[in-house]
């Protein structure tokens, strides 16, 4: 394969409210973390665990005023972008780096009551304002591919 892909769809709660920062002309870039779990049962101890990873999040411009406005801590989101590492150096002199998502499409998931729950959410009405790229109206992948239909006699 000739072609590289660098892609990344994420559905996790908020582990903090979103912080903007603007800069000269008008631009802003928000950033937040979110948490996705994945739970197993230990075999050995019949133990329930659950394992939590920390992502951080950057959206820009009209995107991460949207989600500053309608987003606070312990919101489920789903976030679709592709990853970046960042680097810097450390107030000690050290390199340090950072993996960041790099938002391209988002939709909120969380019903909070209000005009979400009358099927007004924030996120569908805002229709291609949500999306920060192409990948424009597209909703979350299901956990279950759908049921289909066959043919058989039985």
């Amino acid at each position: 394969m000739s072609g590289t892909l660098n892609k990344v769809m994420l559905i996790g709660h908020l582990g903090d409210e979103v912080k903007l920062h603007y800069f000269e002309g008008g631009n802003c870039i928000g950033r937040f973390p979110i948490a996705t779990n994945e739970t197993y049962t230990n075999r050995q101890t019949g133990e329930k665990v659950t394992n939590t990873e920390w992502h951080n999040i950057v959206v820009r411009n009209k995107a991460a005023e949207i989600c500053e406005k309608y987003l606070s801590k312990g919101d489920l989101i789903y976030v679709e972008g592709r990853l970046k590492t960042r680097q810097w150096q450390g107030e000690d002199g050290a390199t340090r780096y950072s993996t960041e998502v790099q938002v391209t499409d988002f939709t909120f998931l969380s019903n909070k009551g209000g005009e979400e729950a009358r099927g007004a959410s924030p996120a569908s009405n805002m229709g291609s304002g949500v999306s920060q790229g192409p990948a424009a109206g597209k909703t979350p992948p299901r956990a279950e591919p759908p049921e289909e239909e066959d043919d058989l006699p039985f």
